[in-house]
């Protein structure tokens, strides 16, 4: 929804972004340090803003590619709960990297992380012929619990609505959903929803945009014979959804709070796969956006914050779904432009393409 007929952006930083996540992925700075334990998922951001910004292929090297890729690789870990990959090789021994002594009780494979793994190995255009898939469906049988939620890692008790969508999603890329209880786990994220028509991490919490695209995404890249929402129950989220649209162009994540970068994509998406972009004011959103950017590149949760490869990533993924409707002929139009992206996985269209073609086993089979 636009209502400003001259438009004007200055040009997105594109080649300043795509430095700054480059940068991290060879060394954090010292106000990123913290995340080393979390080095999969950083990869991610990092890898996936490159994917978005159009430049893997073209500006990375291919020694480059390849030893990101030789990376994710030694983190997959193969042990008694099934395989997945590690969020990092953070306090481990040479011994547990050695692959053949299988992983142990303190360094089991992370749910959230292999998610993230497997779209990182799409982006580099992997062949996936080293997955376990079927160590990666005893994987995600053991951490799914009683209630239908998930584990980060197996037996722990660390669960919420974002290892339950990473379960679904690992499932949808397997085409494969023996892995998991697919009703039980329908059933915990309809408890997750709130009044308000937005979803909370746990049953009974607060209504919050990521966990609402989460639960939104998950319940439609389940199988269509599935529940998912009655027309009331989207016509409810849409509002809840739409208001969290602040008068900067940003979205909150939460009702009266500030705008931050992030909910651009997990707001936006979620009303994306509902059907109802068209009520995103995407000028503004922009407008936001290029605020948010920090001028040696990257950008931040906000205007005057420091920028980091989690915000960069998703705000990139935001603009991906919602161009600015700059005029064809502005000098700035081709800075803005990105090719489609899927919400439901959250990678770019030919991402997703890749991996639905290489991750389904030989068999191809439909559960």
């Amino acid at each position: 929804m636009n209502t400003e007929p001259d438009f004007h952006l200055e040009p997105l930083r594109r080649a300043g972004h795509a430095g700054h996540v480059k940068r991290c992925l060879t060394g954090l700075p010292s106000s990123q340090v913290d995340l080393d334990g979390a080095r999969m998922a950083l990869a991610f951001y990092c890898i996936g803003s490159l994917d978005l910004l159009g430049v893997v292929m073209d500006k990375i090297t291919q020694a480059d590619r390849d030893s990101w890729r030789s990376w994710i690789w030694e983190q997959q870990t193969h042990g008694q709960y099934g395989t997945g990959f590690r969020p990092s090789p953070f306090m481990t021994s040479g011994a547990i990297l050695d692959q053949t002594q299988g992983y142990t009780e303190y360094d089991t494979p992370h749910l959230v992380t292999t998610y993230t793994a497997l779209l990182s190995l799409s982006i580099l255009r992997d062949d996936f012929s080293a997955l376990d898939r079927q160590g990666l469906l005893r994987f995600l049988k053991v951490c799914q619990t009683e209630d239908g939620s998930f584990t980060t890692i197996p037996n722990s008790g660390d669960t919420d609505l974002r290892t339950l969508y990473c379960a679904f999603a690992i499932s949808n890329m397997l085409n494969d959903w023996s892995g998991i209880d697919v009703e039980r786990a329908l059933s915990f994220i309809a408890a997750c929803r709130t009044y308000e028509g937005g979803y909370g991490q746990y049953p009974h919490c607060e209504a919050s945009g990521g966990p609402t695209y989460i639960a939104i995404a998950t319940m439609y890249l389940a199988p269509s014979r599935y529940r998912r929402l009655t027309q009331g129950e989207r016509e409810k989220s849409v509002q809840w959804l739409i208001n969290n649209q602040a008068d900067s162009g940003g979205f909150r994540g939460r009702t009266n709070k500030e705008a931050d970068a992030c909910y651009c994509f997990w707001c936006g998406a979620a009303l994306k796969i509902l059907g109802a972009g068209d009520l995103v004011d995407s000028s503004s959103l922009a407008r936001f956006i290029s605020e948010c950017q920090f001028k040696y590149g990257g950008i931040a949760k906000a205007p005057g914050e420091h920028p980091d490869p989690y915000h960069t990533y998703l705000s990139l993924a935001a603009l991906s779904m919602y161009p600015p409707p700059i005029d064809q002929n502005s000098p700035t139009k081709a800075s803005w432009d990105f090719e489609p992206l899927d919400p439901l996985l959250n990678a770019r269209e030919g991402t997703v393409k890749w991996l639905r073609e290489h991750i389904p086993d030989s068999h191809g089979r439909l559960n």
